[in-house]
């Protein structure tokens, strides 16, 4: 797949490359979710540090340049919202997301998979999956809304947040 490009204008919200300036508005909007993104999210169960963002970021432009990942911050009106990213899988992509409590409910992730999706497919993706844990039935409605098929169901990492059940379904669209 080749590279997406690294900015993107969806009505009032936009998907940017992450940048090492984002640290502090990313450390204070993991922090101040921690509830409910460590609900589901392993890294987010015990806290978000400054040396855990700088980590984060050094990775995804490493994964960036490399072309492992392509992750992005969504921000709302310049506010960051959360984070959605391509994984590279072999012939296609996975994608990840997550948001902010304040900004659930308004099909944010939803036009934002919707996007990344058809850009995966433009730029070479034999197919885009999504994985979310069994009890994550918020994650989950984002591929079925968006078309895809539940094609399997497989075991998590064996480190999980606290709300996971283990068992991950998995989601695709194919070309």
């Amino acid at each position: 797949m080749e590279t997406p490009a690294e900015h993107y204008r969806v009505d009032e919200f936009s998907l940017a490359r992450w940048q090492f300036a984002d640290e502090p508005d990313l450390v204070a909007v993991v922090n101040g979710s921690l509830e409910h993104i460590g609900a589901w999210l392993i890294w987010a169960t015990g806290g978000y540090t400054s040396g855990d963002c700088a980590e984060f970021l050094r990775r995804s432009r490493e994964n960036w340049e490399s072309g492992e990942a392509h992750d992005f911050a969504i921000r709302v009106d310049g506010a960051l919202a959360g984070a959605v990213g391509l994984m590279a899988r072999e012939g296609g992509v996975e994608i990840g997301y997550w948001l902010a409590r304040e900004y659930t409910g308004r099909g944010l992730v939803t036009r934002a998979v919707r996007l990344l999706t058809a850009e995966a497919f433009r730029l070479g993706a034999g197919y885009v999956e999504i994985k979310h844990d069994e009890r994550n039935v918020r994650s989950g409605a984002v591929p079925a809304r968006l078309g895809f098929t539940k094609v399997r169901e497989e075991p998590s990492e064996k480190q999980r947040a606290p709300s996971c059940a283990g068992t991950n379904f998995v989601w695709r669209l194919s070309a």
